[in-house]
């Protein structure tokens, strides 16, 4: 094996520009490849991370404006909803739906302290909070106690926190003033951060009583099960609108008429898109990858052609067919390992390079900050793959024109 080696090394330095050229196709195609799949994860990872906190299974119905006339009733009619929804919704669509949970809303002033802000104040049932992701950083969110016994409690943002209390000072059991009545701080939720209004969550029985809001709501939220595909969450929104268009007499095709944000259906529209973003950095990482390949097998076939007539001197003084095609392979082997190895270190000093620089930059676009390039970096099992991929590749580049090198008679090699 030592000699094998000897002569390989002899064989390297006796054509370095050869050498060298296999090892500039290996290690580009592999550098390339790694820093492709690093890029690409460094988009689908901020895409991850720019819809973190939403509740990917949740639809929220809202009350729209009717665009078509209908039974005699002219279009531009505003739709409320009201209980009758909640109920139609849970028979109707029992199979698809879970969590079904009316939510009510009022715009107040809250003050405490001197200080005063303008939120949303939304009343919701306890479920709430899971349906919606609400992150609770101090205290609890609203219980079946308060809404069984409809307390004036309050759970605030830290948007409305910050406005409305000191630095540090603790809120929770804080009395705060809202539309002249006095509400209990009983728990602080990170800001969703995608509103420029501001939110704090009582409980509905609470606010429906206050504020006389009747059997009459805002909007639905819901969470979905058995829905799994595009077309079946189109279905399920045409089946919807033609069961509310019963309810409030609208025409069953007039789809403005209920406003539906489908977190759901984004959610399955956003994987697939992330699905067909990751495939395609994979495409294109192979095919740099095999740009890589052809370049090896090139020049391991000029190699092998420039070679004839010492393989035919080998034959001649005895040398076996497969000893010659054993050299050529190792050779390739070990020109490939070795730059391969230069290739892979460089892709990931480069994806660290770009971790380093560019990596979690956020930008500002008005009603939030969204971060566009998030850890462009490769897992080391993608990394060890394409170079144990590349090696093999270079020993077939080096077998094939070997193998057909060797079935050459001595006699015609040398006349090469």
């Amino acid at each position: 094996m030592l000699d094998t080696f000897i002569e390989i090394y002899g064989s390297l330095m006796r054509n370095k520009m050869r050498s060298i050229a296999t090892g500039f196709a290996v290690a580009s195609g592999l550098f390339l490849m790694i820093v492709l799949q690093g890029a690409g994860n460094g988009l689908i990872h901020s895409f991850q991370y720019n819809v973190r906190g939403f509740s990917y299974d949740d639809i929220v119905i809202v009350g729209g404006e009717t665009s078509e006339p209908f039974e005699g009733i002219m279009d531009g009619r505003a739709i409320q909803l009201d209980m009758r929804d909640v109920e139609m919704t849970q028979r109707r669509f029992k199979d698809e739906i879970k969590d079904v949970l009316p939510i009510v809303e009022q715009d107040v002033d809250a003050a405490y302290n001197g200080q005063s802000v303008s939120a949303q104040c939304n009343g919701v049932y306890p479920e709430y909070e899971q349906a919606h992701a609400i992150k609770i950083l101090k205290g609890r969110f609203i219980n079946n106690i308060d809404i069984k016994e409809m307390r004036k409690v309050v759970v605030i943002s830290t948007d409305v926190e910050k406005d409305l209390m000191r630095k540090g000072e603790n809120p929770l059991d804080k009395m705060v003033n809202i539309g002249g009545l006095y509400y209990k701080i009983v728990g602080v939720c990170k800001a969703s951060g995608m509103l420029s209004i501001k939110e704090m969550y009582a409980p509905l029985t609470t606010i429906n009583t206050i504020y006389g809001k009747g059997n009459f709501i805002e909007s639905i939220s819901m969470s979905i099960r058995n829905l799994t595909s595009e077309e079946a969450m189109d279905k399920w929104e045409d089946d919807y609108i033609r069961a509310s268009s019963k309810i409030h007499s609208f025409s069953p095709t007039d789809h403005d008429a209920l406003w539906i944000r489908n977190q759901a259906g984004d959610s399955i529209k956003l994987n697939k898109a992330m699905s067909i973003l990751n495939k395609a950095f994979w495409i294109l990482g192979l095919l740099t990858l095999l740009s890589g390949v052809v370049g090896v097998s090139n020049i391991m076939l000029i190699s092998v052609k420039e070679r004839t007539r010492e393989f035919g001197i080998r034959r001649a003084i005895g040398a076996r067919p497969w000893s010659i095609i054993r050299m050529v392979m190792m050779e390739s082997i070990v020109v490939t390992a070795f730059f391969g190895y230069i290739g892979m270190l460089l892709g990931v000093f480069f994806c660290e390079w770009m971790d380093a620089t560019v990596g979690n930059q956020s930008m500002d676009i008005g009603v939030m900050h969204t971060k566009y390039f998030i850890d462009p970096t490769v897992d080391i099992s993608t990394c060890v793959t394409a170079t144990v991929i590349i090696v093999i590749a270079g020993a077939l580049a080096g077998f094939f024109p070997a193998r057909s090198a060797v079935k050459i008679k001595p006699i015609d090699a040398l006349r090469a």
